[in-house]
């Protein structure tokens, strides 16, 4: 069984996957993507595929968020892709996605743009692939107002990629704004973090789905 792993010892792990093993991050990107997107659709109604909106910041979290869209268009839900922050300043891997996704035309809008209220009143299912694991301190403008349309949506099951976003990965600590999620699909293992009582009403159900990383990688962290 994978013990809780620490920021530091998830960047390690990614890192001699892609340089020790030859697995490209692209390849990480889409199995992680693929595998959240898998365990969402284990947990609805395939008769009534419900409305998704997938809020994308400007990091590798993104990228999965990228992934998740397109696996579960390809199984028949209507997704909406809501970008916030510099998408210009996407990673290679994140950026490789929104372009694929762009490419299938994937309904995408500015997160500032007026419409985004009304859209996200019809959403059935919130994903917050916003700030991954290596974000500490307080979410800034717009992710703190992004954060608190998340956190609104009550009427929506909200699904959290890797971690709720402005919660510290080591620490469990909550930043001001921070994602309350009611499923939290993460990546290889737990994060350290989730031990902490302040990370508890953050979290909600806590699922762990693989990335491919070799077994070889991920013995040393078995308790």
């Amino acid at each position: 069984m994978m013990r809780a792993l620490t920021r530091q010892e998830i960047r390690e792990l990614d890192r001699r996957a892609i340089a020790e093993y030859g697995i490209p991050g692209a390849v990480l990107m889409e199995n992680a993507g693929r595998n959240t997107a898998q365990l969402i659709l284990q947990q609805i109604e395939p008769e009534a595929p419900p409305a998704v909106g997938i809020f994308c910041g400007s990091g590798n979290n993104a990228g999965d968020g990228f992934v998740i869209a397109r696996h579960l268009h390809n199984a028949g839900l209507p997704v909406q892709l809501i970008l916030v922050g510099d998408v210009e300043r996407l990673p290679d891997e994140a950026r490789i996605n929104i372009e694929i996704v762009r490419r299938m035309e994937l309904p995408m809008l500015r997160f500032d743009e007026p419409t985004i209220g009304p859209l996200i009143e019809q959403c059935e299912i919130i994903i917050d692939a916003l700030l991954g694991t290596g974000f500490s301190g307080s979410p800034r403008p717009p992710y703190d107002a992004a954060i608190r349309v998340i956190n609104a949506a009550d009427h929506a099951w909200r699904v959290a990629v890797d971690l709720p976003s402005g919660l510290d990965c080591d620490s469990g600590q909550p930043a001001d704004s921070t994602v309350r999620a009611d499923c939290t699909i993460t990546f290889v293992a737990r994060k350290i973090g989730f031990d902490a009582p302040a990370a508890e009403p953050y979290l909600g159900q806590v699922y762990v789905v693989d990335i491919g990383a070799p077994r070889e990688l991920l013995d040393a962290h078995r308790s």
